[in-house]
C-alpha cells in the first residue's frame, strides 16, 4: 500500500479543513516546499496536493504549486479546480503526475472518460461522500449520484485510481468510514485510495488489509505529529510481507 503525504494549500500556507470548511482552517506554520521536499527525503515515492484557492476559483497559489512539482524530486497528485479540460491539461503539461477530478466527473463525465483515455494513469476520480450522495463543488454541491452508481458510470474508464473520502465522519468516526471505503473498494474495478481515516499508525495497518485499497492519503497526522512519515511508510510497507511459517 502505498502513502501519500499530503499537502492542502490555501493563500500559501499549509493548512487542513475540518469537514471541508474553510472558515475553520488549520494553519501550520511551516513551508510548503521545505516541506515536500522532506517527504521526498524521507521516502515518499508520491505526495498529494489539493488547492483550496483554485476550488474557490483563484490561481492565487498557481506558481507555489508549480515550484513544487518542479522542485520536490517525486512526483505529485494535484487536486482542486479541475473543472474544465484545459485546466486539466494545463496542469499534466506542467509536469503533475496525476491530476484528481470530481466536479467536473459529475458534471460531464463523457469529457472524463476521454481525459481518461487521453491520460491513461494520470486522471484519478474522487468520490467524496457525505450521507449517501457524491458531493461536488469542494463538498459543498450534493450530486444525484449515489457512490456506487457514480463508479459504475466509470466502470471502464482507466483511472489510475478512485479517491474516497467519507465527509460526514471525517475522522471523528474511523469505523464508519473505514466500512465505507471497505464497501466502495469492493465494489470498484479501479484501485482505491482511501481518505481522511488515518490517524495513526494502527490506521494504517487496518487499511493495508482491506482488498483492493492500493493507497492512503495523510496529512493532518503528519503536520499534528501524531505519525511520522517514516513509521507510516514502514508500517505500509511491511504490513502484507509474507510471514515465515513456524516448524
Amino acid at each position: 500500500m502505498r502513502i501519500y503525504p499530503t499537502m492542502e494549500l490555501r493563500k500559501g500556507r499549509c493548512v487542513t479543513l475540518d469537514k471541508g470548511r474553510l472558515e475553520a482552517a488549520m494553519l501550520w506554520h511551516v513551508d510548503p516546499v521545505e516541506t515536500a521536499r522532506a517527504w521526498a527525503a524521507a521516502g515518499a515515492e508520491w505526495m498529494h496536493l489539493t488547492d483550496f484557492d483554485a476550488i474557490e476559483g483563484s490561481d492565487a497559489n498557481a506558481d507555489l504549486v508549480e515550484e513544487i512539482i518542479r522542485s520536490v524530486g517525486i512526483p505529485v497528485q494535484l487536486g482542486g479546480g479541475m473543472r474544465r479540460r484545459e485546466t486539466v491539461e494545463h496542469w499534466i503539461d506542467r509536469g503533475a503526475g496525476r491530476v484528481v477530478v470530481g466536479t467536473l466527473a459529475a458534471r460531464d463525465p463523457a469529457l472524463v472518460k476521454e481525459l481518461a483515455k487521453w491520460h491513461p494513469d494520470q486522471i484519478v476520480l474522487a468520490v467524496d461522500v457525505w450521507k449517501g450522495s457524491v458531493m461536488t463543488e469542494g463538498w459543498r454541491t450534493e450530486s444525484a449520484f449515489a457512490p456506487e452508481a457514480f463508479i459504475d458510470a466509470f466502470e471502464a474508464a482507466p483511472f489510475a485510481a478512485i479517491i474516497v473520502t467519507d465527509i460526514d465522519s471525517d475522522m471523528a468516526e474511523v469505523e464508519a468510514q473505514l466500512g465505507l471505503i471497505s464497501g466502495l473498494a469492493a465494489h470498484s474495478r479501479t484501485p482505491v485510495i482511501a481518505s481522511g481515516v488515518v490517524r495513526n499508525v494502527d490506521d494504517i495497518s487496518r487499511l493495508a488489509y482491506i482488498p483492493n485499497i492500493s493507497g492512503a492519503l495523510v496529512g493532518r497526522a503528519l503536520f499534528n505529529k501524531s505519525i511520522t512519515l517514516e513509521q507510516a511508510l514502514e508500517v505500509a510497507g511491511s504490513a502484507r510481507e509474507p510471514v515465515a511459517e513456524f516448524r
